[in-house]
């Protein structure tokens, strides 16, 4: 029988950090709390990466060796910060400190122990390009058929795969809860994750995924293995810990083991990514998992005006999942409210957030310290329209500029065949989006195009279909390429006229260009909303070229968006969702289109009893908490949509929720110079 030896490390010479005058009383219970599992609740803007480094500091300065630290964040920038900042507090080595990404760990248990799991050395691991060919050439070689109906598309597959992997949910039961519209293809789409993961295997790779997934096979599979590391590991920190997914969790636990020392940092009232697979349950119920472990709550805020602060405690206090806690303030007031401002309209509503981004401006503010945080992307759309027609430059982190992104280009594509059917560009980015017709065959069908009558001349919406009914499609098009030409016919009324550019957009996402977002893009409810918005905002054109026109001249404005290339791009206004807005903060902060199915959104409406509207509460309370001095909440009261007409907008509940004295209604009313 194995006998269990103590080694005795030297004595730790004295503290060489003052922590008490350091940290404050809160930070300093946390960071010097006691071996054990320890629950850290940081709220926002409170200090939790210097809490967290200073708990690793704290462990080394007390003899804890560098390579018995696992320190796991969600960013790689994340850990060398930290670690960085530790080695500038102490004179040690931290090179042999576990520091990184749940995945850069698992690479590096992986590469230590591949045999185990039946890779060899070397073994690759595939980037998201990688992924998609080898999927592409395991659906080819499986016997799948992808004919009979809209097969999804390889970075559909991996999305798929991936969140089973992540949330631990059988395949079968995801696609029926997040993906019904491939219930029909949910064997097929099995069989092929079956033939994927054998052909990782046989190729010796991995994608991003299994480097959890099989590190946590690996240890559960070998005993010797999770014994040993565990004996390594005494200390486990975990950042962002409400961010966490439950096979994250899962590995956290197991390495910890019941009576591991065990931190974990994070705010359940930031936890907004369910959509990615995130579980807010690892953080809410990870006393009841642990039940000897301490709860500690930093609750003092170093980012924020006490104005600011006092509607954002209010912003959450409606959740009932979470853990009650009261941000209080290190600063200051300045005895400005936030400001409540109701607008007319979509356009009134970038207008003031135009003007008062200049006035700001004017006052002192950089434009780098100027946010406007919306919901969705294609709430942006009138917002980065008169910022540019105003010459105020932005920079967007929420994704392309509104008129750059594929499905926008796509649609427009579509439109501007309509009204120039001599557009060889569009005419070959639209026809590729049916399935079977690739680049070969597309070149093909528009030399057949060109000898048509129908090719220039007018033409009415009957015959223009019929035209295009008469180029010969691949088979396995010939069933979406009969709706694509019905399509592209419905954009003409009965004279021969084009329809408005609504209908036009309408036409082509309810007759071709759903399916096609739902098999090729992850995202494609968020990309639906964005037509959504396009549609509504097209009604203002009465005129299809003159919106194909605007839409051109403001997706070619000359502009940079990598901000450190000049001077003019380092001062410019964030666009940003308040997704991407985590983990950011800025003087002055716009939240945008506040109002009932905007924010929130009528899903998480719908999803109430689901926690839906809970998560968009945080996220909510995410958005207000990037502020550091003024806070703009407005809402457009009316907004036209392309199928209802005008329709009066409601301010969003959460507003609705906060006390009328923490904020000042603004009236703002226009006037004609």
């Amino acid at each position: 029988m194995a006998r269990d030896y103590t080694l005795h490390t030297t004595s730790a010479p004295a503290h060489r950090i003052d922590y008490r005058a350091e940290l404050n009383d809160q930070q300093f219970s946390a960071v010097t709390a006691p071996p054990g599992q320890a629950l850290v609740i940081a709220g926002a803007g409170s200090g939790k990466t210097r809490t967290l480094t200073y708990r690793v500091a704290y462990l080394l300065d007390n003899g804890i060796p560098p390579e018995n630290i696992l320190l796991l964040t969600f960013t790689n920038k994340a850990a060398r910060e930290m670690v960085d900042r530790v080695q500038a507090l102490l004179p040690i080595e931290t090179n042999r400190l576990w520091g990184g990404t749940f995945h850069s760990v698992g690479n590096r248990l992986l590469r230590k122990h591949c045999d185990r799991m039946g890779l060899r050395q070397g073994f690759s691991i595939m980037d998201r390009e990688d992924q998609k060919d080898l999927m592409d050439t395991v659906v080819g070689s499986s016997g799948v058929d992808t004919t009979t109906y809209r097969f999804p598309k390889p970075e559909v597959l991996g999305d798929i795969f991936s969140m089973a992997d992540n949330t631990g949910v059988e395949l079968e039961e995801l696609i029926v809860a997040r993906y019904p519209y491939f219930e029909p293809v949910a064997e097929g789409i099995a069989k092929v994750r079956e033939h994927y993961t054998k052909k990782k295997l046989e190729t010796n790779s991995v994608d991003f995924d299994d480097l959890l997934t099989m590190t946590l096979r690996m240890f559960k599979e070998n005993e010797d293995l999770l014994e040993r590391y565990r004996k390594q590991f005494q200390f486990i920190l975990v950042d962002e810990y409400q961010d966490t997914n439950t096979l994250q969790c899962e590995l956290v636990d197991l390495l910890a083991g019941p009576n591991g020392n065990l931190m974990v940092v994070g705010d359940d009232a930031q936890s907004i990514y369910s959509w990615r697979g995130a579980n807010l349950e690892n953080i809410l119920k990870f006393d009841a998992r642990y039940p000897k472990a301490k709860i500690y709550k930093i609750e003092v805020n170093y980012r924020s005006v006490p104005e600011v602060l006092a509607l954002a405690n209010k912003a959450i206090e409606a959740n009932e999942g979470q853990f009650r806690k009261a941000l209080t303030p290190a600063r200051e007031g300045k005895g400005m409210l936030p400001a409540l401002v109701a607008l007319d309209s979509p356009s009134a509503q970038a207008g003031f957030v135009a003007q008062r981004i200049l006035e700001l401006r004017e006052e002192g503010v950089d434009l780098s310290e100027i946010a406007v945080i919306y919901r969705a992307h294609y709430h942006s759309l009138e917002i980065q329209l008169e910022l540019t027609n105003r010459g105020i430059p932005f920079q967007i982190t929420s994704g392309l500029r509104f008129f750059e992104q594929a499905h926008v280009k796509d649609v427009a594509a579509f439109m501007k065949f309509a009204i120039n059917r001599q557009d060889e560009v569009a005419f070959m980015r639209i026809v590729r989006i049916v399935p079977g017709i690739g680049a070969v065959g597309a070149q093909k069908m528009w030399a057949a195009w060109l000898k048509s009558e129908a090719s220039s001349g007018e033409v009415n919406h009957d015959t223009y279909s019929e035209a295009l009914l008469k180029l010969t499609a691949p088979k396995k098009a010939l069933k979406t390429w009969e709706q694509f030409a019905f399509t592209l016919g419905e954009m003409f009324d009965a004279t021969g006229k084009t329809v408005p550019p609504a209908s036009m957009i309408r036409s082509i996402v309810e007759g071709v260009y759903d399916d096609y977002m739902q098999t090729k893009f992850k995202n494609a409810e968020q990309r639906k909303q964005d037509l959504e918005g396009l549609s509504n905002y097209s009604v203002r054109f009465g005129d299809v070229s003159e919106f194909l026109s605007q839409l051109a001249l403001v997706g070619g404005v000359d502009t940079d968006e990598k901000p450190n290339n000049s001077a003019r791009d380092r001062e410019s206004v964030t666009l940003t969702t308040a997704h991407q807005a985590k983990g950011l903060e800025w003087h002055s902060v716009f939240a945008v289109w506040l109002a009932d199915g905007m924010f929130p959104n009528n899903r998480a409406i719908d999803d109430e009893a689901g926690g839906g509207l809970e998560e968009e509460r945080r996220l909510f309370y995410v958005t207000v908490t990037r502020a550091k001095d003024e806070l703009y909440l407005s809402y457009p009261v009316m907004n036209f949509q392309s199928r209802d007409g005008e329709v009066l907008q409601r301010p969003s509940r959460f507003l609705q929720e906060l006390p009328q004295e923490l904020m000042e209604a603004w009236n703002v009313r226009s006037v004609f110079a």
